[in-house]
């Protein structure tokens, strides 16, 4: 990595050029540089509104870039160690579904695992790709899914050796990562692309100690969420790729659905956070892994919680572990994760990433410092001493692997019908049901529906889990695929 080089930061230069050119704006968008809206101007500043612009010559187009974006782009390529990188500004959820539309079209198969983010079920809709799903394996203690198993990738290529491309969750939200390695090389042995989503990896490319990361490991595109773990800017991401697939059509699929007027609010907070990272990574990560396994043991030390990590290491399944994910089991304490999730926002002012039926997830960054994980671990400690009780009756499962009976797009454009949950098992799903966050569908298009899924979504809505995806914002009916 040239150090001089990524010192460097082409988007925030030509941002700074632009500023001091004192240039009057009779083109979108409308504010002005904040002028024409003084409210907003005084919530996020006047240096924030003023680069809010359209593009231009001076700043490139993220649509056809040629110049400082260009530069930017070449710039993150190498600091991740990609032949190719993509701004994206329509976040992780469109680079996940540019690399899919860049190697599956209509009928063409894809083997991926069934725990993927709903972006990825989407993907399948708007191409018509097939999905054939390998099955996680599962912690039972934990009731969470776990990667897939090198040998059960081995088993659907020979049996479906037709397919495209196999995606790989890397690592998935809890953590846990499959044999990416191992994948990628039967994959590519038997000509199917590798796609990671690496939604959660970010750190990956600039950690000492931590999983591989996808590009590291020769797969062919990664979507990367800087935003999560990088420092960027929300909604703003990477599509990474390692020259096998022509970069010019990877462009053109990601141009049929991201934004022709990408924000240089996004695209700087990318640059900048690019540099910091390629400069300051490995110093970064460093820190929050040491801050995570300190709060893990502090953890750890409370009766009742079970902060997980490296442990659950098998070689399979589980692969490796991401250590800077702080994923804490409750099911033990009589309380659903989603529970603790909620109590420590409304008691105790602290916001956690997600809580799900039997666990939490805090995100770490460079951000925190210890004095807030001693205050995330003295909430917990309080929590079991006022709301502890008898886990007796807890659901102890996070997934439940679906019966596919149809492709997703089928299912989704077909004649459906709304009917009450409690009346729809036996039927085909049509739509989307899951928890968001996490946004791991519990049923997709094309998939029947069972009662112990039905079980599991009303208990999911009593604990207070946030469900989305249907119609019906009410959550009470579901479209289902209408009978003939």
């Amino acid at each position: 990595m040239d150090a001089q080089a990524q010192a460097r930061a082409p988007i925030l230069e030509a941002l700074q050029r632009y500023r001091e050119m004192r240039v009057v704006p009779f083109d979108v968008p409308g504010h002005k540089q904040g002028r024409g809206n003084r409210e907003l101007t005084e919530f996020l500043g006047q240096k924030c509104l003023s680069v809010d612009v359209n593009s231009m010559k001076p700043l490139d187009n993220l649509c056809h870039p040629v110049s400082v974006i260009r530069e930017a782009e070449a710039l993150a390529a190498q600091a991740f160690g990609a032949a190719d990188c993509f701004f994206m500004v329509n976040g992780t959820t469109s680079a996940v579904q540019s690399m899919i539309l860049s190697v599956c079209k209509r009928g063409d198969k894809i083997i991926m695992p069934r725990n993927v983010h709903r972006s990825a079920i989407n993907a399948l809709i708007l191409s018509g790709a097939v999905p054939v799903y390998v099955n996680p394996g599962t912690n039972q203690k934990l009731g969470i899914p776990l990667g897939m198993a090198l040998e059960d990738v081995r088993a659907a290529i020979e049996e479906h050796p037709d397919a495209k491309a196999v995606l790989v969750n890397n690592p998935t939200y809890y953590g846990v990562c499959s044999n990416l390695r191992g994948i990628t090389q039967i994959a590519h042995e038997a000509g199917m692309a590798v796609l990671a989503d690496e939604a959660h990896g970010t750190h990956f490319y600039f950690g000492n100690g931590l999983p591989v990361s996808a590009m590291a490991a020769g797969a062919d595109l990664a979507a990367v969420s800087m935003h999560k773990t990088g420092g960027s800017l929300t909604q703003s991401s990477f599509l990474l790729s390692n020259g096998r697939i022509t970069p010019g059509y990877i462009r053109q699929v990601i141009n049929l659905t991201q934004t022709t007027s990408g924000s240089y609010l996004l695209l700087s907070s990318l640059d900048i956070s690019r540099r910091n990272l390629a400069l300051h990574g490995r110093g970064i990560f460093r820190k929050v892994s040491e801050m995570a396994a300190y709060a893990r043991e502090e953890i750890n030390r409370l009766s009742g919680y079970y902060a997980f990590s490296k442990e659950l290491i098998d070689g399979d399944a589980v692969y490796d572990f991401d250590t800077t994910k702080l994923s804490v089991h409750t099911r033990d304490i009589g309380l659903a994760g989603i529970e603790v999730y909620d109590l420590l926002r409304d008691d105790y002012d602290i916001q956690i990433e997600f809580g799900d039926i039997g666990n939490i997830l805090a995100i770490i960054s460079v951000g925190d410092h210890n004095q807030a994980i001693e205050r995330l671990v003295s909430a917990l400690s309080e929590i079991r001493r006022r709301y502890a009780k008898d886990p007796q009756g807890m659901l102890d499962h996070e997934y439940i692997n679906p019966v596919v009976v149809m492709p997703p797009q089928e299912a989704f454009y077909a004649r459906k019908d709304a009917v009450p949950f409690r009346e729809s098992a036996g039927e085909v799903c049509s739509e989307f049901v899951m928890c968001y966050p996490p946004g791991i569908p519990i049923l997709a298009p094309g998939e029947w529906i069972t009662r112990d899924i039905l079980d599991y979504i009303a208990y999911a809505k009593e604990k207070g889990c946030f469900l989305t995806g249907t119609e019906d914002i009410y959550m009470e009916k579901i479209n289902v695929v209408a009978k003939d």
